[in-house]
């Protein structure tokens, strides 16, 4: 079992002030028990955000920043690439943006509440300044459309993570065949202003849609060749929201829970000498340990050498 925990670290300041408040009995007993291995770091102009990498590794996919194929698979999975193609697929984001004056700035996509309706009602509206640029939009969720056009062959995008909640402007595709998908955005602006979703959304005090992200980008490489592992991979995101939101008490209270559920078993499953690994992701760095044999004094000397959680939380 690997548990990859996103957001262990938080990137806010009230968040980061209250690691040293946590009480994690299970998070300090596994430290004694695992391993650490190699660390991964973070690039800070990269696109792709490490839970993301590590994801994207471990289903044997070749990791290039930016380009990871998310949108691709959806399309896979729904036959669409019978009709087109593996490649030129994106994920478009529904989203409000927030223009402060020397920034804009995203909320989080995932707390706008998007119905199913509302979302097929946008993308009926929208689809036909899409096709004039060339791209195609298919459904996929309350929340994210699939779109296909030559334009997204090989076009790094940023992750939806790395703009939630955060400003936009350091994450925009900037290069020269993009122009006109920032041309279609400035168009869609204006389109949603006054759309009748949007007049329903304000009446009931919910936020606006009033732009769209592209993320997701990329071509799917051969299909890798199975193994014989038999980890499974468990993607942990409950400390995610609190983290957006620099809550304090809720991303403690998030961390409580993941401690005394998910950490307390890879605890049994340790002490029962079964495979256990443990990638606990931050803004700066992935630390992943894992259970290893050992003999009884390097046991007893790791118990002695390892750190508290309050050091390596910080670390990440």
């Amino acid at each position: 079992m690997h548990l990859l925990i996103s957001h262990a670290t938080p990137p806010g300041p009230q968040c980061q002030a209250a690691i040293g408040q946590l009480a994690l009995p299970n998070l300090n007993e596994l430290l004694s028990l695992l391993t650490a291995t190699p660390p991964l770091l973070a690039a800070p102009e990269a696109l792709t955000p490490l839970p993301e990498r590590l994801r994207a590794t471990y289903m044997g996919m070749q990791v290039q920043d930016g380009l990871i194929p998310w949108a691709a698979l959806d399309a896979q999975q729904l036959g669409l690439t019978k009709m087109h193609g593996d490649a030129g697929w994106a994920w478009i984001t529904p989203c409000h943006l927030n223009v402060q004056s020397n920034h804009i700035l995203m909320d989080d996509p995932l707390e706008l509440d998007v119905s199913a309706q509302e979302c097929e009602t946008l993308r009926a509206a929208m689809k036909r300044y899409f096709e004039e640029d060339g791209i195609t939009l298919h459904p996929l969720s309350n929340g994210t459309w699939l779109a296909f056009g030559e334009v997204f062959k090989d076009l790094p995008t940023a992750s939806l993570e790395r703009v939630a909640g955060s400003a936009i402007d350091p994450w925009m595709p900037l290069q020269e065949h993009a122009k006109h998908l920032r041309r279609l955005q400035n168009e869609m602006q204006m389109l949603l202003y006054t759309h009748a979703v949007n007049d329903a959304r304000g009446a009931l005090g919910k936020p606006t849609i009033n732009a769209f992200w592209i993320s997701g980008t990329g071509t799917p490489a051969p299909a890798p060749a199975p193994t014989a592992s038999t980890t499974t991979l468990e993607c942990v995101d409950a400390l995610r929201q609190s983290a957006l939101r620099d809550d304090p008490h809720a991303w403690q209270a998030a961390w409580q829970t993941l401690d005394g559920t998910k950490l307390a078993e890879l605890v049994q499953r340790a002490k029962m000498a079964k495979p256990v690994q443990l990638t606990l992701c931050g803004p700066r760095m992935a630390a992943t340990l894992e259970l290893q044999n050992k003999p009884w004094w390097g046991r007893i000397q790791q118990r002695f050498s390892v750190s508290s959680p309050e050091q390596l939380l910080n670390s990440l």
